[in-house]
């Protein structure tokens, strides 16, 4: 495990590159990482496949826009074990029977992925939790209309949302690419801001799943301020700051692990 950790983390070093710089050089990231330029340009060429760079002679260029969020693939393999301890979490916070939408993302994945057991109804906003829940022997699942975001896999757009506001739910599930108690609930593609507020305005408990990591960001798109959440599930790693903003605006906050 610590070399597949070693590798994200460089994954993640050589996107954050290329959000300041928009190009990035071979022999650069192999000092820098103190790594070889073979393996550099194994990174640049997985990336490349995700759609994240283009690869030119030395090196790459970026091909994300400002504010953009790294591709599924890429998110899917961090703080995978943190986020199986935060899915099982907001798992154990759901009664059986209940009505619940899930949204999309990684971290809600894995809280799809421990409810498969669960006597349930729900409605899932990805089509990889659709996937999981398909074959699921005491779930009734419900599936919204709309399109469905390339890469991601979210459903999105109009349909969507109208399917969303026809029904109530005793608990949302959210997922967010950033969170704090300055700017609320924040997320990078628009379609998604407006499918999750559906969720949130459909829902009698709003329960938000993120790793620590996402209170050190803040996405273009705005969600909901922390006052409309009711519980933050997430791990350790939380800030001091930021967990006692939620605890004084009435957030429960749940650390996983």
């Amino acid at each position: 495990m610590p070399c597949l950790y070693e590798h994200m983390d460089r994954l993640r070093a050589i996107m954050n590159a290329l959000r300041v710089n928009d190009s990035v050089s071979v022999a650069e990231l192999a000092a820098e990482h103190g790594v070889s330029e073979m393996t550099i340009r194994r990174d640049l060429d997985e990336l490349a496949q995700q759609g994240v760079v283009r690869r030119v002679r030395g090196g790459a260029l970026s091909l994300l826009l400002r504010g953009e969020e790294p591709p599924f693939g890429v998110r899917e393999r961090e703080a995978v074990e943190a986020k199986q301890r935060i899915g099982a979490e907001v798992a154990s916070l759901i009664a059986d029977g209940e009505a619940v939408v899930l949204d999309g993302g990684t971290t809600v994945l894995e809280v799809a992925r421990a409810l498969t057991g669960r006597r349930l109804t729900v409605l899932p906003l990805a089509l990889q939790a659709v996937t999981l829940l398909a074959t699921a022997p005491r779930v009734r699942l419900v599936l919204p209309g709309g399109e469905v975001r390339q890469g991601e896999l979210n459903f999105m757009g109009p349909l969507t949302e109208s399917s969303i506001e026809t029904l109530r739910f005793d608990t949302a599930v959210i997922g967010c690419c950033g969170l704090s108690a300055e700017h609320g609930l924040t997320a990078h593609d628009l379609p998604e801001v407006a499918v999750k507020q559906a969720a949130i305005a459909s829902a009698r408990r709003v329960i938000v799943a993120c790793d620590s990591g996402k209170f050190t960001r803040t996405a273009f798109g705005a969600v909901c301020p922390i006052s409309r959440l009711d519980v933050v599930v997430t791990d350790p790693g939380i800030p001091p700051g930021e967990r006692e903003a939620l605890s004084a605006a009435g957030v429960t906050v749940r650390q996983a692990g």
